[in-house]
């Protein structure tokens, strides 16, 4: 069974860390006062890991740094819950060098997504312990359509589960970081109910090319048990996310994955819901299991927060039902 980590109570500390992408990256659009003053409504404090904006070619730091930050923050009695700063391209480099017994002695929250997906992963298999796939410290710098993210973060890491993840009929796919005023939102009618059925199980997930990218190595979860929750951004077209599940759901274990979560596409992926239901139809090991797309996972806003590791219930029918049940 793994470990839960401790829920968040007000006045406890997060540590912002970037294992992947600079902080220096971010602040060149820096919305770091609006950052700051959503974690003080949540009575939040924040401390910065000690090489959050060194910065290299790659737009990152050197792995020493990042995995001095990382376990600074595992170490420290005071923090409470880990923050990535944004994602990147790179912290599967970092996974040979942590220590993962630093992370079985002291659970605490992590929580981040997109390329934090090969940290999130390794630290359930090799640990033991559950993350949470939700909001970068850098999605809080969204000012107007952010309040159905907080409260997820909120009602995940503060409140725990049970809790039902919601559907949104509205979402935005913009580059809001770029200019706060010129927002645009989408609307396509929420979930999309692709196969029907019902199955209970371990989340696993999310970013697929992410998470591919542990296939053969020591820190690749296993897939039997799971109920996959998976998404992709907007350089996977239909033929890349193809290609991808496909992979994915040739593993040896993958027939004992229960059902699957897709995450809301990018309107530049061109994904649409037929193209979807015909990539779902070809893979053998779905056959017969409930899938669900359209959620709010992945890089459109809202952004649900999930226990990678954690209990869900799905629900696909005339209705659809998302539930964590244990996270």
């Amino acid at each position: 069974m793994p470990t839960f980590p401790p829920l968040l109570q007000p006045g406890d500390l997060v540590r912002v860390i970037a294992p992947s992408l600079s902080r220096s990256w971010v602040t060149e659009h820096d919305h770091t006062s609006i950052i700051e003053k959503r974690f003080a409504s949540m009575e939040l404090r924040l401390s910065y890991g000690r090489h959050v904006d060194e910065r290299d070619a790659f737009g990152s730091s050197s792995i020493a740094s990042r995995v001095t930050d990382l376990h600074e923050a595992v170490a420290d009695p005071e923090v409470r819950a880990i923050l990535t700063v944004i994602g990147g391209t790179n912290s599967n480099e970092l996974l040979p060098h942590l220590d993962f017994d630093l992370f079985a002695a002291n659970p605490k929250i992590l929580c981040g997504y997109s390329d934090i997906t090969a940290l999130q992963c390794a630290v359930l298999e090799r640990a033991g312990l559950v993350t949470y796939s939700g909001p970068h410290w850098s999605s809080f710098g969204m000012r107007d359509h952010f309040s159905q993210t907080q409260t997820g973060f909120h009602r995940a890491l503060f409140e725990g589960a049970p809790f039902e993840v919601e559907s949104s009929k509205e979402w935005t796919d913009d580059l809001w970081f770029l200019d706060q005023e010129d927002r645009h939102l989408e609307s396509d009618g929420g979930w999309w109910t692709l196969q029907a059925g019902s199955a209970e199980g371990r989340v696993v997930g999310t970013n697929l090319c992410t998470l591919n990218l542990l296939q053969g190595t020591p820190y690749m979860p296993s897939l039997e048990g799971a109920l996959l929750v998976l998404e992709d951004d907007s350089a996977s077209d239909a033929a890349e996310f193809a290609r991808n599940l496909t992979s994915l759901l040739q593993l040896p274990d993958a027939d004992g994955v229960r059902g699957l979560v897709v995450g809301r596409f990018q309107r530049r992926s061109g994904v649409t819901r037929d193209l979807l239901a015909e990539i779902i139809a070809r893979q053998p090991a779905l056959a017969g299991k409930s899938v669900l797309a359209g959620a709010d996972v992945g890089h459109t806003m809202p952004l649900a927060t999930l226990p990678i590791g954690g209990r869900a219930e799905l629900v696909v029918g005339s209705e659809a039902r998302f539930r964590i049940v244990e996270g």
